[in-house]
């Protein structure tokens, strides 16, 4: 039996109608339509905008095929892996192959929809204590560097009783950025939080997720050094650390708009520093008082640092090789080339290379995060070139680090082997540029106003020396 529907208006007419006295009869035949109808709402107990919905469980949908659906959500809940989730196809596929499942596709999309759920997930405020707990993530933004529009990864760190903020930017997310950023947070802080909330990142969990995450041995390392319990989010539950990814996009759009164009990421970290002490001015609905005084308080609460400063260095040792280079991450850094052949230590920080020789440095590199590069110094291969004539203008430390131009005017303007070594160890030692700047000095030209000085010319001499001896010319 199909349910007739009708309009508000209708519903109306039909009540006043009724309360006039009509019959339900009269009504059903003014209006066009049934007496049960009529009946069902001249007396105003049900009404047509409150319809109930006959709800019926399909027949195929057994006890047994629900408990299998609900199974394999949970199980994705438990895996916690976002991309490797039953869909409602797959769950359906399997109910065929497994239960031999004769329902539609629909059917199972319609109970696994239901299951989800379509309310709005819920979630529990959170309150901290005083140098209890601190809050970290990675996010990445865009900037300018050197004039190079170039994407750096942002390390964001807040205090989870004050929301105290400080951020600082690194070229990757390597371990040796994740511990230098660390150092610096502490240090910046002043002290240690009780326990540190982060994702599960490779850059600290060596396998699994949340409570059964296994930290890598870097962080097991730090957090012991510093004496805080590392605590990981459950997967997909980024409001577990939702102080700190509110911050990821606060520093984007406050700290970072315009597009900062710096010469360096520690010019960059340095107004990312300011910009966050600024932010102690700032009140957050629900707190007592501003940030920055609510910080005095929780610097109180924090841990001592501990004296002996972190490595955060990844540390190997390789042999010198015979173009006096080592290698680190895939890239070659040159060394003196006394010590081609021998045994050195390197060190590679996050934005820096250093090589030791037993204990004392003999090589600083800016880190260089291409793939398969050589980095050289010039300085590292002059002593070698003082005796490799032939070898300068194709040697790729003197290509590397002196441009085109200037390579061409040294071969113009040195006459000797002697004087281009000179020249060269000019450069280390002033640059190439204050050089450069001596390869076409300007004339000096006399201003308009200066008086020109010119010496009267003696002719009498040009007649002394064209005349023969003894014979004098008068001029009339």
């Amino acid at each position: 039996m199909v349910e007739v529907v009708i309009t508000v208006e209708d519903y109306k007419e039909i009540r006043q109608r009724h309360l006039e006295g009509e019959s339900q009869r009269q009504i059903a035949k003014q209006m066009g339509i049934s007496r049960n109808t009529v009946a069902k709402y001249c007396k105003g107990e049900q009404v047509p905008w409150e319809r109930k919905t006959a709800e019926r469980e399909s027949s195929v949908l057994t006890e047994d095929v629900v408990e299998f659906i609900e199974e394999c959500l949970c199980s994705d809940e438990r895996e916690g892996v976002k991309k490797q989730k039953h869909t409602a196809k797959r769950i359906y596929n399997r109910l065929v192959e497994e239960k031999g499942f004769t329902g539609g596709e629909s059917t199972v999309r319609a109970k696994v929809k239901e299951l989800k759920g379509t309310l709005p997930k819920v979630f529990v405020p959170l309150a901290f204590s005083p140098g209890e707990a601190l809050q970290i993530d990675w996010g990445l933004s865009t900037i300018y560097l050197n004039g190079e529009k170039v994407t750096v990864n942002l390390f964001c760190a807040r205090l989870c009783f004050s929301c105290a903020p400080i951020v600082y930017a690194y070229h990757r997310q390597n371990q040796e950025s994740f511990l230098e950023a660390f150092v610096r947070v502490f240090n910046f802080f002043g002290g240690v939080t009780e326990k540190v909330i982060f994702d599960n990142a490779k850059v600290a969990v060596k396998d699994g997720f949340g409570v059964n995450a296994k930290k890598q041995d870097g962080y097991t390392t730090l957090s012991a050094h510093y004496g805080f319990d590392a605590v990981f989010c459950n997967p997909s539950a980024a409001h577990e650390k939702g102080l700190v990814e509110n911050l990821v996009g606060y520093c984007r759009r406050n700290f970072l708009v315009p597009i900062p164009n710096v010469g360096s990421l520690e010019e960059l970290n340095q107004h990312l520093e300011e910009k966050c002490l600024t932010y102690h001015n700032h009140h957050i609905r629900g707190k007592q008082e501003i940030v920055g005084k609510m910080f005095e308080e929780e610097k109180e609460f924090l841990r001592a640092l501990p004296v002996y400063r972190f490595e955060t260095a990844k540390c190997q040792t390789v042999r010198v090789s015979s173009y006096s280079t080592v290698r680190f991450d895939s890239n070659d850094y040159s060394v003196p080339t006394n010590y081609c052949g021998k045994s050195v230590s390197v060190k590679g920080y996050a934005e820096r290379i250093e090589v030791y020789y037993q204990g004392e440095v003999i090589a600083t590199h800016r880190r260089c995060f291409a793939s398969h590069a050589s980095v050289y110094l010039l300085e590292h291969y002059l002593p070698l070139l003082e005796t490799r004539k032939r070898a300068v203008f194709n040697a790729a430390p003197v290509r590397q680090n002196l441009p085109h131009e200037f390579i061409a005017w040294l071969k113009e303007n040195t006459s000797s082997h002697r004087e281009l070594m000179d020249q060269l160890w000019r450069c280390v030692d002033e640059g190439w540029e204050n050089v450069w700047l001596e390869k076409e000095p300007e004339p000096v030209l006399p201003r308009e106003k200066d008086a020109v000085q010119v010496t009267p010319v003696n002719l009498n001499k040009y007649d002394e020396l064209v005349s023969p001896k003894g014979v004098q010319y008068v001029s009339k």
